[in-house]
């Protein structure tokens, strides 16, 4: 599932999926994050290249990638939140579950912020194989963790797989990249408080 409640499979987290559908509003009313990390990702694509956004919520994102020329894919696995990314771009978002993703070398980029974070530990390798398979070569994929020792929930009851470096380099693997980048950071979260970030930058290999 992703950080706006998007399931993988037949697992459904009840408590995260409802906290998203009840704060799609809330997030709504959020500015755009990390327009440099954006910045950074979209300069590695061709002008005009396809993007695929899992876990869009209300669609700042997609909304930005769109006003630089990009043709972006919006998704994401919560009703409410794809209904506001919807209402924000002027246009169907589709729902879309991380167990869903199909298709093969259809994207430049997939663009995943603050999403695969929900992903079960034992189900990550897997998401991130269906991702691969939907990237062109050399196409660029980030994605965005919390980071920790080991997976648990936070204090509004939502599921977080929480990986060290470590771990998260061995669940992405080195098949079929050509290189994986992880970088630590220190930003926020929906809490305010501060927070511990990994931002990954795999690139297909070509």
């Amino acid at each position: 599932m992703n950080e706006k409640g998007e399931i993988v499979g037949d697992a459904k987290d009840d408590a995260t999926i409802g906290f998203y559908g009840l704060e799609a509003d809330a997030y709504a009313s959020r500015s755009a994050p990390a327009a440099d990390r954006l910045q950074r990702f979209v300069a590695r694509l061709p002008g005009g290249g396809t993007i695929l956004e899992l876990g869009c919520g209300a669609g700042q994102d997609s909304e930005a990638m769109t006003k630089l020329g990009f043709d972006v894919t919006p998704t994401d696995g919560t009703p409410e939140m794809a209904a506001a990314a919807a209402r924000r771009l002027g246009r169907p978002v589709s729902v879309l579950l991380f167990g869903d993703i199909e298709g093969h070398q259809l994207y430049d980029g997939v663009w995943a912020s603050a999403c695969l974070l929900h992903v079960p530990r034992t189900d990550l390798p897997g998401i991130l194989a269906r991702i691969q398979t939907a990237l062109r070569p050399g196409g660029v994929f980030y994605a965005s963790y919390k980071a920790g020792t080991a997976e648990g929930r936070d204090r509004f009851g939502r599921y977080y797989n929480y990986p060290s470096a470590e771990w998260l380099a061995a669940a992405y693997g080195t098949t079929g990249w050509k290189s994986v980048e992880i970088v630590a950071a220190t930003g926020g979260g929906y809490d305010g408080l501060p927070t511990d970030w990994l931002h990954v930058i795999a690139t297909k290999a070509a």
